[in-house]
């Protein structure tokens, strides 16, 4: 008997909310996923459909599609597990603000303050993204939008600092020091850089 192995088998579309609804196909791989579409995908795990105030709501909604371990609830099948719920803060809530450390009455942290930051419960669909529905450019690195030398509206500059950092060239190999160069004409020879 040849036992068959089991993958999650992730939807292939367009975006999150097209893969819950009507997939193109399901693979397990990405060249499975690109053979099914008939163009380059990639793998991306995205917010899809409302957002719910609480767990148990979210669960009934997405019964079948995210796991469920509440009692009496069947398991979901292994190539079906491409869904997940995920708690998020909810847009226009007030971020946790970070506290110190107090130390008093035998206790590390304050007591939390009142206001509790809002959250809600949205599911999470990995999917394979078809090429031709891949969003727009990223807005350039810091670095390079301030020596353009152009003024950038307010939307321009969030976006860059919602972004995360990228190196400008590829890591130099660990034998040589951050300070340190090869000589050109001898590549063989390491001397300090400054």
């Amino acid at each position: 008997m040849i036992n068959a192995m089991t993958a999650i088998l992730y939807p292939i579309a367009a975006n999150a909310d097209a893969a819950l609804a009507a997939p193109l196909g399901r693979a397990a791989r990405a060249r499975e996923a690109e053979r099914a579409a008939g163009e380059a995908v990639s793998f991306v795990s995205e917010p899809a459909g409302p957002a719910f105030a609480t767990r148990e709501a979210a669960l009934d909604a997405y019964a079948g599609r995210v796991e469920d371990d509440r009692p009496g609830h069947a398991a979901l099948a292994v190539e079906d597990r491409y869904c997940r719920l995920a708690e998020v803060v909810t847009p226009g809530a007030r971020r946790p603000v970070a506290v110190r450390p107090s130390y008093a009455d035998g206790r590390r942290w304050p007591k939390p303050a009142a206001h509790e930051t809002r959250t809600s419960w949205r599911v999470m669909v990995s999917y394979w993204r078809l090429a031709s529905a891949a969003p727009a450019a990223e807005p350039p690195q810091a670095r390079k939008a301030r020596r353009t030398g152009a003024e950038l509206p307010p939307e321009a500059l969030q976006a860059i600092a919602r972004q995360p950092l990228r190196p400008v060239e590829p890591q130099r190999p660990l034998d040589i020091g951050l300070f340190e160069t090869r000589l050109p004409e001898s590549p063989h020879i390491v001397v300090p850089d400054e």
